[in-house]
């Protein structure tokens, strides 16, 4: 879908549908729905006191123009209470809307700068919630679908301003935003693909492609590198499966220093199977999407790539399958991790934490100043939160703050969860330096302080996006399958670092 800006009144516009928003409990209708209220003779002012059209969050009304406007249909999509606008009510109600007529068979949509000048919403925020809300709300995995999509793609959205003073920074925003959205879809993709189409291999091809495509540095570790750099816990969880794997590096450079201002580490289990601690065969295909934080952190990077901040980023994504098999890890075996800590496995269904031990041993050998590691890490922060929020534990406060700031700024929602060092005991082992498994009590918490004493003093925030990268409901600019979550708040906190060299 291209998506531009043009000068323009909205009543005037020529398209299949236009846009224009109503706030809940307005009572005289003015500006651009005023204009196009008596185009129609008062058709909304009419629906309005009829209470069919009440305005509130996410409601949508289709109005047929009947030839009175050089448009075929009017959408009034209500924002809600103006008093409680903000930006991802924005993106929310532009992705219902734009998803609800691509079922009407429109192509061509133009819509006014919904928000702007309301809650803070500046024109440049406006494009870039827009061209997220529409973008993410119209995406579809259709990859291995033979057949046609009962209806064709939006091919068109422009959005209008009546003056043109505030096309530049509609403009600007409508850019970043497509930026982000392309970034959140690429996860989207990779998680959404079957574990046959996307294997180790197929992460490290996609992650080349990304490289050679915005420009970042690219490297591959294979099997003996990692042997050579003693990344034993990795490997133990790669030994189950034929698929050798691959632990990939990215590297964006944005401002003129060896520095590597803050590493980015993604869990990347292509297929979980739970090992021998084997998983129920109920629902054992969403193992698919276990490498969605390691997706995320490739998606984040290409859209810092083209954003271009002031800031270096490594990007650091060991990528395995986790099966069952003759020379598999089992329960009771030791590892030993990069750093030289031994790991005892008590389950080796707690395999994303091993892997990510090795990725922060080795951004701490690539002297990061701070890290940020995403994973589908529990089932006990599905537990504590649910679907709503991304649980987020670290060990630096400033930075946990700076983290959930960027969450809120990309409607992503994150929640601190506790980190206390009593929790710690739970990991001891009688047989070697920690284990891998804490059991059932403060499973999210034990699970992150497991990764966390592989970052040392490094300040460090732990992302468990086990409820929040999928979702088996279509709402806002949210579709079933992946959802693409951090990747826009990673983009923002690599933003606000830039900001603050």
């Amino acid at each position: 879908m291209e998506i531009s800006v043009r000068i323009g009144d909205i009543s005037s516009i020529e398209a299949d549908a236009i846009i224009v928003n109503l706030f809940e409990g307005t009572e005289s209708l003015d500006g651009e729905i005023g204009a196009v209220d008596r185009a129609l003779d008062g058709a909304i002012s009419q629906l309005i006191s009829q209470g069919e059209t009440k305005g509130k969050l996410g409601e949508n009304t289709l109005v047929h123009s009947l030839g009175k406007l050089p448009a075929a249909r009017v959408v009034v999509v209500g924002l809600g209470k103006e008093t409680e606008l903000d930006r991802d009510k924005v993106r929310g109600a532009v992705g219902e809307t734009c998803r609800m007529l691509r079922g009407k068979g429109v192509k061509n949509i133009a819509t006014v700068a919904q928000g702007a000048g309301t809650a803070g919403i500046d024109y440049e925020a406006a494009g870039q919630v827009i061209a997220e809300g529409a973008l993410l709300g119209l995406y579809q995995f259709r990859r291995h679908i033979t057949s046609k999509a009962e209806h064709g793609e939006i091919e068109q959205l422009t959005i209008i301003d009546s003056g043109g003073a505030n096309i530049p920074a509609l403009e600007v925003g409508c850019r970043k935003g497509e930026i982000m959205a392309g970034a959140a879809i690429l996860a989207r993709d990779m998680a959404n693909e079957p574990a046959n189409y996307m294997t180790p291999t197929d992460m490290a091809t996609e992650a080349r492609r990304v490289a050679e495509a915005y420009g970042l540095g690219h490297e591959v570790l294979e099997k003996e590198q990692m042997e050579e750099l003693g990344m034993g816990a990795l490997l133990g969880v790669a030994r189950g499966s034929h698929q050798p794997p691959k632990f990939i590096v990215l590297r964006y450079e944005g401002r003129n220093s060896d520095e590597v201002d803050i590493a980015l580490a993604g869990k990347a289990i292509t297929f979980d199977s739970g090992g021998i601690s084997i998983k129920p065969s109920n629902n054992m295909g969403d193992m698919k999407g276990d490498m969605a934080g390691g997706a995320a952190v490739m998606g984040a990077m290409a859209a810092i790539a083209q954003l271009k901040p002031a800031v270096n980023v490594l990007a650091l994504v060991p990528a395995t399958e986790n099966l069952p098999g003759g020379n598999a890890l089992k329960p009771a075996d030791v590892l030993t991790a990069m750093e030289g800590k031994t790991i005892e496995i008590i389950s080796t269904d707690a395999e994303g934490r091993l892997i990510l031990a090795d990725a922060l041993g080795y951004a701490r050998k690539q002297g990061a100043k701070r890290i940020v590691d995403v994973a589908t890490l529990t089932g006990a922060c599905v537990v504590a939160l649910g679907t709503v929020c991304t649980g987020v534990f670290g060990n630096d406060q400033e930075m946990i703050d700076r983290v959930v700031a960027a969450g809120t700024e990309a409607g992503e929602k994150m929640w601190h969860l506790p980190t206390y060092d009593e929790y710690k005991e739970q990991n001891k082992s009688e047989v070697a330096d920690i284990k891998n498994t804490g059991g059932r009590d403060a499973g999210a918490t034990t699970a992150a302080l497991f990764i966390g004493e592989f970052a040392g003093d490094t300040p460090w925030v732990h992302l468990d996006i086990a409820g929040t990268s999928r979702t088996d409901k279509q709402k806002n600019y949210y579709v079933k399958g992946a959802t693409g979550v951090p990747v826009r708040t990673l983009v923002n906190l690599a933003l606000s670092l830039a900001e603050k060299q």
